[in-house]
């Protein structure tokens, strides 16, 4: 298979504003099979995954393979009718389930987070410390006897961490 052909996005499956995804999808051609792992790379939820499916195989007229579900595989004859309308069945069957657990997902890292914070767990970068010479510097940039950059270097940290320092102080 030519790599030229291979599509791979890094980038979070949130929405389709992914730049190979587009490209991909301009590309396409009727003839043109599209591999993908698994159903839920079309989307997040119910609709998105039954939408972004139909679009590409009956608007865009391109053969689907999933990996993971080969009973998905739009290309293959399994008994006309009957076959289209147990694969249809199946993705939306699958289309739920991936909407279920993505939402379950959100569910746990909720709970996990709060957990964490009522046990005192502090997310984020830790706060830097003002140094001894932070009140002397904040003073001299106020009387304006030295400015931001002079006395944040004099604090060893950014003019930008140095002026928060300084409203907030």
């Amino acid at each position: 298979m030519d790599r030229r052909h291979i599509y791979a996005d890094k980038a979070s499956g949130k929405d389709f504003k992914r730049p190979s995804y587009q490209r991909l999808i301009r590309r396409l051609k009727p003839s043109d099979t599209l591999v993908i792992k698994s159903v839920d790379r079309l989307g997040r939820n119910y609709n998105e995954i039954l939408d972004e499916w139909r679009r590409l195989t009956k608007l865009n007229g391109a053969r689907l393979v999933v990996l993971d579900m080969p009973l998905l595989d739009t290309g293959r004859d399994c008994a006309g009718v009957t076959g289209e309308f147990v694969a249809d069945l199946m993705l939306q069957l699958l289309s739920y389930i991936a909407q279920v657990e993505r939402k379950s997902i959100h569910q746990r890292q909720a709970e996990g987070i709060a957990s964490a914070r009522a046990r005192g767990v502090q997310f984020g970068r830790p706060r830097i410390k003002k140094p001894e010479r932070f009140e002397a510097c904040r003073e001299a940039y106020l009387a304006e006897r030295m400015t931001a950059s002079e006395a944040a270097a004099q604090c060893g940290v950014s003019a930008s961490t140095f002026l928060r320092w300084v409203r907030g102080a």
